[in-house]
Formats: C-alpha cells, sequence, structure tokens
C-alpha cells in the first residue's frame, strides 16, 4: 500500500511538469502542488498577481492591433523620426517585432495558467516571469499613451480598422471563448460550492452572451447589397511611386505611369532664381546628396538655392541607401542604375510628362522664405510655368492651394479647384470647388454621399494598406493618393466584401457552433 502512494505521488507526468516548468520552473514533481477541491487554485499573492498577468495580454494584444493596424502611415513615422534623430532606421518595423514577441510571451504563460488550473495544479509563477510581466505591462500602457499624445489620428485610424475587421475579430473571440470553455468548466466542477461556481461561470456567460450580440450594432461599408458597389477609386501617385523609384522624380512618375495611375501627386518649391521644382522638404538632406556635395549647407532652405546648384545633385542615392519602405522588394539592376541617376525635377517637365500621358496633377505649393526674390511673385511665377511654358491641358490641374483662388480662376479657366478641408456645400459650390482632398482619417461615407449629390468628388490621402483602400472604395471615394499604384491596381474587388445574407449566415453559424461545442464541454 506504501508503495502504490509512493508510486502514485512521485508517477510520471510529463504534460504537467512541461506546464509547470515553462510557468513556474519547477521541473520536479515533489515541487508543485495540487489544488483541494473547493479552494483556490493558488495562494493570495498569486491570485493577486494574476489579474496583472491577464491586463498584460489585454493591454499587449491592443497595442498589438493598434500598431500593426497602423502600417499604413509607418512611412511617416520612421521619417519623423528621421527629422528629429538625424539618421534613417525602421523604428517602425521594430517596434512591430517588439510587440508580437511580447504579445506571443504573454500570451504564452497565460496558456500555461490555464492549462495548469485545468490540470488541478496550484498556481506559481516565477519571479523572473513576473519581472516579464510587469515589463510587458509598462511598455504597453507607454507606448498607447505615447501614440496618444503623438499620434492623435492614428485612433481613428483603428477606429477605421473596425469597419473592415470587426466581423473576423468577433469569430476570433468567439473561438477564444470557445477553448477557455475546458478550463472553466473544469474549474467549476472542481468546486464544491455553489456560490464559487456562479463567481466563475457567471462572468463567462456574460462575455459570451455580449460577444453573441455585439454584430446587432457592428457597421461596415463593405458589408452591403450586391450590385450597389460604385466604380474602382481613380489612384493617384504620391510623389509618383515612392516603393519603386526615389520619391518626386522622374523615374518615380514614370513608375506610376508605367503601373496605371491615373494622376500624378507631388510638392513645389521655387530656386532662388526663380524656377520652380519638385522638394517635399523645406531642406535638401533627405532626398539629396547635399551632405557630400556641400556639406555646410545641408540645413539651409532648399528654395535659397540657385538651379545651377541644384542640378548638381544627386537625388536617387539616397533610395538605394535608406530603402524607406517596410517591405520594399529589390529593384532590378537596370532600375537600380537609373535610380542612381535621377536628379532635381523641374515643374515643367513634369508637367510635360503629366500631360503627354493625359494624367491628372495635384501638388502642394511652398512660398518662399523671406529676403527671397520671389516672395511675393511666386504664384504669378508658377502659372506662367504652366500656363505658357508647359501649357498643360487645364481639365487636368487640379488646383488645391487656397490663396488668390479667385485670381487663379479668372487668369486659368478650366483647372479643377480642389479643396483641402471639409466645407458646407453652399461655402464649396460658390468657390466653383468640383473636389475635396482630404486625409483618410475623415473619411466618412455619409459624407462623401452628401457630396457626390452637389457633384463634389472625394479624394483621400495618402491611402497605401489593401484594407484601407478597400474600405475607401466601398464608401464611395473617387479617387486616393497612394504611395503603392502598382499594389492598389491589382485589386479587382474590395477586401472583405460581403452582402448582410452572407454576413449574417456567417454570424449565425459562428454563434450555433460555438453553443454547441461549448455545451459539450460543460455536460461531459
Amino acid at each position: 500500500v506504501v508503495r502504490r502512494h509512493l508510486l502514485q505521488k512521485y508517477e510520471h507526468q510529463p504534460f504537467i511538469s512541461c506546464l509547470a516548468g515553462l510557468y513556474s520552473c519547477r521541473w520536479k514533481r515533489y515541487q508543485r502542488e495540487r489544488s483541494e477541491p473547493g479552494k483556490c487554485c493558488c495562494k493570495l499573492r498569486e491570485c493577486m498577481f494574476f489579474p496583472l498577468l491577464v491586463a498584460a495580454f489585454c493591454f499587449s494584444l491592443v497595442f498589438l492591433y493598434t500598431w500593426g493596424e497602423g502600417k499604413n502611415d509607418y512611412n511617416s513615422f520612421d521619417w519623423y523620426n528621421f527629422g528629429n534623430l538625424g539618421f534613417w532606421f525602421l523604428w517602425s518595423l521594430v517596434i512591430l517585432i517588439a510587440a508580437a514577441v511580447l504579445f506571443a510571451y504573454i500570451a504564452l504563460l497565460l496558456v500555461l495558467a490555464v492549462c495548469l488550473i485545468a490540470e488541478g495544479q496550484q498556481l506559481y509563477l516565477h519571479w523572473s516571469h513576473k519581472i516579464g510581466t510587469f515589463l510587458v505591462l509598462g511598455f504597453s500602457i507607454a507606448s498607447l499613451f505615447a501614440l496618444s499624445i503623438l499620434w492623435k489620428d492614428h485612433r481613428k485610424t483603428v477606429r477605421l480598422s473596425f469597419q473592415i475587421t470587426a466581423p473576423y475579430l468577433h469569430i476570433g473571440a468567439i473561438a477564444i471563448m470557445v477553448l477557455l470553455s475546458w478550463p472553466v468548466a473544469l474549474h467549476a466542477i472542481r468546486t464544491d460550492k455553489k456560490v464559487i461556481q456562479v463567481l466563475i461561470v457567471g462572468p463567462y456567460l456574460a462575455v459570451l452572451l455580449f460577444l453573441f450580440l455585439i454584430p446587432l450594432g457592428m457597421y461596415s461599408p463593405c458589408i452591403r447589397e450586391m450590385g450597389t458597389l460604385g466604380p474602382k477609386p481613380a489612384l493617384i501617385g504620391h510623389r509618383g511611386a515612392p516603393m519603386l523609384a526615389p520619391e518626386n522624380t522622374e523615374m518615380s512618375f514614370l513608375k506610376t505611369i508605367e503601373h496605371g495611375g491615373d494622376g500624378l501627386e507631388t510638392d513645389v518649391t521655387i530656386s532662388y532664381d526663380g524656377v520652380p521644382f519638385l522638394m517635399h522638404d523645406h531642406t535638401l538632406k533627405r532626398t539629396t546628396n547635399i551632405q557630400e556635395v556641400y556639406p555646410n549647407d545641408t540645413d539651409k532652405d532648399a528654395a535659397l538655392f540657385s538651379w545651377d546648384t541644384l542640378q548638381k545633385l544627386n537625388a536617387g542615392t539616397w533610395f538605394l541607401k535608406n530603402k524607406p519602405f517596410v517591405g520594399m522588394g529589390s529593384l532590378s539592376e537596370a532600375d537600380q542604375i537609373q535610380a542612381m541617376n535621377q536628379s532635381i525635377y523641374k515643374l515643367s517637365n513634369f508637367l510635360r510628362l503629366a500631360d503627354s500621358h493625359n494624367k491628372l496633377v495635384i501638388f502642394d505649393l511652398y512660398r518662399p522664405p523671406e529676403k527671397h526674390p520671389y516672395r511675393h511673385l511666386w504664384l504669378r511665377r508658377i502659372l506662367d510655368v504652366m500656363l505658357k511654358e508647359a501649357k498643360i491641358k487645364r481639365h487636368l490641374v487640379l488646383w488645391l492651394h487656397n490663396t488668390v483662388r479667385s485670381f487663379v480662376q479668372s487668369v486659368a479657366p478650366g483647372f479643377q479647384h480642389t479643396m483641402g478641408k471639409k466645407a458646407p456645400i453652399e461655402e464649396l459650390l460658390k468657390n466653383n470647388i468640383v473636389k475635396l482632398n482630404l486625409v483618410y482619417t475623415d473619411m466618412s461615407s455619409e459624407d462623401i454621399q452628401k457630396y457626390a449629390e452637389a457633384n463634389i468628388t472625394t479624394n483621400f490621402y495618402v491611402v497605401n494598406e489593401p484594407w484601407l483602400f478597400s474600405l475607401a472604395w466601398c464608401a464611395g471615394a473617387h479617387s486616393v493618393t497612394t504611395n503603392a499604384v502598382h499594389l492598389l491596381k491589382d485589386l479587382s474587388q474590395p477586401l472583405f466584401l460581403m452582402t448582410p445574407q452572407q454576413y449574417n449566415i456567417m454570424w449565425i453559424l459562428t454563434d450555433l457552433t460555438s453553443v454547441f461545442l461549448i455545451s459539450i464541454v460543460f455536460a461531459v
């Protein structure tokens, strides 16, 4: 009898040994304790720490989802850090990897804890894991707080993403609840007090019921009746095709045209001797080799250089060196050679290129700094280039600049006048506005429809991710400005598009299947 008891006490339990070893670093059988029926699964200190583990899981999951859905703006984030730190690095990718690793770590600890509870083992989290839990919790909370302060529009991006992902997040949440039914049922059965059983099963069933009813309040423009989807939005290359070629260069715009882009977007600055050229930044440090050619002028305003000086700079080698976008493919040898030989592009050449290929153009205009010879003549100079030198077809120009709009309308009738913010329809019609150019976080299917009824179309910028483009398509956007013309051009229909009937079937089947599986678990 004694031998049998000893064998039972020290019997080989490889599964439990593995769980306890990973969770508690207690690999030996004699180091572990079983939970007695009717008693708590762990001591008071461990009971107090377990909610922190759950909180770390929740916050790390929220941050991972939040940061993952922000991929559309990774390039802007990395260039923001370049401006502050002075060197280029893919910080966005590092943060994404760190968020994924930390979430996986906490998720593993939580799964181990649930399995140990289900096996009737007392919980004891090793001190190193407790430190790790505090680090993950602190990192996730600090990161979410930093995002809310430094990148306020990111919250709008996440809210937009729910319009696409909510139906699938709902299925994932139901699947997790089905998996949790096993340890919940086992723990409830082992408890001999009815009150504790209610405290265990009650919240579980409440959460499950809430998840069952969530679809009643869901909205997605991509859940729509067959035949109600509008035409695919036109694609306007943001500074050309900056994922395939150096931005604002001839090669970049040619790549946009090659991949079927409908329009070209750029930024216009004017040189010290009155030559309008394409440059987004106020300095030449990011997109040229000025540090090698004129090292003492790296912080000098781009508009204070003469055109002859600007022509001596290379505008392509930085692109091959920095590889500015996450997930960029490798360029062919011919494209690498072409990129290495790019120079700063004149506005007149840009307009001629667009005109010859019948492409729309839209651009931001930057006023020269104080003491610049064209400080007060810059708009007239740019209009002269457009009307007299390049002679672009006027209907191809989406005129965005709001200063002296009435003057521009008088000297250049035929431009499509575009406003960069939402405004009352009466005001837009009074100013002959035919298009709105809005940041994508302002996307609203109701507003798009309202403006469309007044014959005012909408363009959203900068839309790079397929899910965001799909949302714009379903919402009725007329066009988008994008860094990824070559990717979005291949989409034949929006992602996640389904009819209400298809979604109702998916919802009902998911709920019925989960009820069936959970019932089996609790019955057994």
